[in-house]
């Protein structure tokens, strides 16, 4: 690896860099390594990668940082509070061939991430910074590095400090950490996705510890065959078949005597110690992503590697981030995060993809890893844009916008769905409100668009991956969660890509040039008339309401009341704020007290959802797609016969009529629908005409996907 300072760019960069803005309050910046990008297909400017570290203060007593939750048991001997943010930037190696705009992303876990070829092609810059304080990279080495891995370790970082009283003595608090289909007499860590409780246990002493096991949890948390394990049954401690129980004393597992029982959950409530105050990470993002658009240098003089001429070469910036990185989105948005510490809006757009909630972050002991098992917080207070009541809740009116519409400093917002996010990602309430009474109001400033029928980010795409015995994998897929299990159904094909790069375009046009992007579609209760009477989109999560047909497969009473996973109303305790999910929960786990109603999109004749925008799977299809799976059993069989999170499935149409017959399936077969592979050419290339002239899919990809059904074997 290799340093650089970038003084080489010349003394009139230098001199400038003195005139840095300290407003920005990233104090310093260094360059770690600096590689070439390989071009992609189609690919006609040269661009490089540059990896390093911010480093960062903040003043605590600034009005747009005293939200972040323990921040004043931050500060150091200076009084300060500091962070360490490592960063890769994406950019043309000739910034005179930029385009002016930068996607600023939001890594998932510390996932590096590379702008795509698409955005390469429009000179487009891209910069993704660190944010999680409490994932595994924040011991990383203080280097970073675009080759191989991109980034040291793998993943990116942020250092952070964690919160002590004024006295120096550290801060506790009751923590929670589950274990889930693990089995043997090892030891096991407290996960939480897939990263480890950031919280280490105050004490050894089982005695000052909680250690239960439950037979079962049903999605509305209900709790099935809960035990007390005595504390002189399990251990703080690493174990093993050679090392057997009470093992050797560690603070970061647990080791229990005779070992795990695969048929159960475990859950130990703890006193732990050193919180990390993780809301920084809401500052150190929004100040890396200011620095980088708008500093001439940093206050030590390095220059910033986006200037053009002396000048910064970004002009407008969109804010992304995907699943857990959109939700964090949505939290930074709302704690007011958009504006700088120098009164500034930070980023012009706002895309968050496949995210309907949001990141449960700033409050101490947070564990933001988290993927929605029970008593994850992140549904708390309004989830809707614009100012609601939440009178289910009893919580006043309030919207996300509300921070950034006090100081004008709202972005446009793009946001997209697919039915994995409805299921198994508590999405509806966005919609909705709490009550679900009533569709909610988009504020003129949001779009949202809905990709009926598809799993969480897409599936793999194509038409022969749809069919038995040509493409369909044998078994499930892994349901995403801490050791969740594997899917019943095999996974879902219909892709996000085509509709997302269509939406790209009109989210770079709608932030650079003013050119709105097709209007909002999506399900709601108003519906749509048919035979001359109102029929809503939205329904309640049930077979019956949503006329869901018995698919072969599946159980017939699929899909249950139960079986969404539901938004909880939890009781965090009387210190938590959950209009911003602040504060310091003391209930560890919360009490459960209320089940939100959720609703799912109504259903057609096949089980594929209405209200999306075109696609061509989907108004083509060759089966059922849905945003849902059933975990399977085997090794792991807690969750046996629950949703599978948010994993979607597929059931494939019968060849011809005689099978759906001997299968007893309802749905019409492929060649009672299409006739022959002629006919299902021209129901794809009808589907993509479709969403070409609706603008959700682009020329270019809609001819790819008229070529690969040709190329295809369906009905051949």
């Amino acid at each position: 690896m290799r340093a650089c300072s970038f003084a080489a760019l010349g003394g009139a960069a230098a001199a400038v860099g003195l005139l840095a803005s300290a407003e920005a309050r990233v104090t310093r910046i260094v360059i770690d390594d600096r590689q070439p990008l390989a071009a992609a297909p189609g690919q006609t400017i040269a661009y490089e990668q540059i990896s390093g570290r911010a480093f960062g203060l903040l003043e605590p007593g600034h009005a747009r940082n005293r939200i972040i939750q323990d921040i004043e048991l931050a500060r150091d001997s200076r009084g300060q509070v500091g962070y360490t943010a490592s960063f890769v930037i994406t950019r043309p190696v000739d910034l005179a061939q930029a385009s002016g705009l930068m996607w600023h992303d939001v890594p998932n876990r510390g996932t590096p991430y590379t702008i795509l070829p698409l955005e390469r092609r429009f000179g487009d810059i891209g910069l993704a910074s660190a944010w999680q304080g409490d994932n595994a990279a924040i011991n990383a080495s203080n280097g970073t590095a675009v080759r191989d891995t991109m980034l040291v370790g793998g993943r990116h970082f942020l250092q952070l400090p964690v919160a002590r009283h004024k006295d120096g003595s550290p801060v506790t608090g009751r923590v929670f950490g589950r274990i889930v289909n693990r089995s043997g007499l090892g030891s096991q860590p407290l996960i939480v996705q897939t990263n480890p409780v950031p919280y280490l246990p105050q004490s050894l002493d089982t005695k000052l510890a909680t250690l239960v096991t439950r037979s079962g949890e049903l999605q509305d948390g209900t709790v099935l065959g809960e035990a007390v394990v005595p504390g002189s049954d399990w251990a703080w401690a690493r174990c093993s078949e050679a090392n057997p129980f009470p093992g050797t004393p560690d603070p970061t597992q647990v080791c229990v005597k005779g070992g795990f029982d695969p048929s159960k959950l475990y859950m130990v409530t703890y006193t732990a110690k050193d919180p990390y105050v993780l809301g920084i990470g809401f500052a150190a993002w929004r100040d890396v992503g200011q620095f980088f658009k708008t500093a001439l240098a940093d206050e030590a003089g390095t220059p910033n590697p986006l200037l053009r001429d002396g000048k910064p070469a970004v002009t407008h910036s969109i804010a992304r981030g995907n699943s857990q990185s959109g939700n964090y989105l949505r939290g930074w948005l709302h704690l007011g995060f958009n504006q700088g510490e120098d009164g500034r809006q930070v980023h012009d757009g706002l895309w968050p993809i496949i995210a309907g909630r949001r990141i449960a972050l700033n409050f101490r002991w947070a564990q933001p890893d988290g993927v929605l098992e029970l008593y994850q917080a992140g549904s708390e207070g309004p989830q809707w844009w614009s100012a609601h009541p939440d009178p289910v809740r009893g919580l006043p009116a309030a919207g996300i916008l509300d921070r950034c519409e006090a100081t004008k400093t709202c972005p446009k917002i793009i946001e997209h769905f697919g039915s994995a996010e409805v299921w198994a990602l508590k999405l509806t309430p966005e919609w909705v409100g709490t009550d679900a009474r009533a569709d909610l109001p988009l504020p003129a400033n949001v779009r949202r668009y809905y990709i009926a029928s598809s799993s969480h980010g897409g599936g793999v795409g194509g038409f022969d991956t749809s069919l038995p015995g040509v493409g369909l994998p044998a078994t499930g897929p892994n349901c995403p969660g801490n050791n969740f299990g594997t899917g019943v159904l095999p996974a879902n094909p219909v892709s996000h890509v085509q509709t997302v790069n269509a939406l790209r375009v009109h989210f770079r046009d709608w932030v650079m040039k003013g050119t709105p992007p097709p209007d909002s579609v999506y399900p709601t209760l108003k519906g749509r008339m048919i035979d001359g009477r109102p029929v809503p989109d939205l329904v309640d999560a049930h077979k019956a309401a949503m006329g869901f047909p018995t698919l072969p497969g599946l159980r017939p009473t699929l899909p249950e009341p139960g079986f969404i996973m539901p938004v909880h109303d939890y009781d965090w305790g009387p210190q938590f704020n959950a209009l911003d999910v602040s504060g310091v929960p003391t209930n560890a786990p919360p009490p459960i007290k209320q089940v939100i109603r959720m609703l799912v999109p109504r259903v057609d004749a096949d089980g594929n959802e209405v209200g999306g925008v075109p696609h061509v799977l989907t108004d083509a299809p060759l089966g059922t797609y849905l945003g849902w799976n059933v975990t399977a059993g085997g090794a792991r069989p807690f969750h046996q016969g629950q949703i599978c999170n948010y994993v979607g499935g597929m059931v494939p149409f019968a060849k011809t009529k005689a099978e759906r017959q001997a299968a007893n399936d309802a749905r019409l077969s492929l060649e009672e629908r299409y006739g022959s592979h002629a006919g299902y050419l021209a129901a794809v290339a009808k589907a993509a005409k479709n969403a070409v002239e609706r603008g959700f899919l682009l020329p270019a990809d809609a001819e790819a996907l008229v070529a690969a059904a040709a190329a295809s074997k369906v009905l051949k």
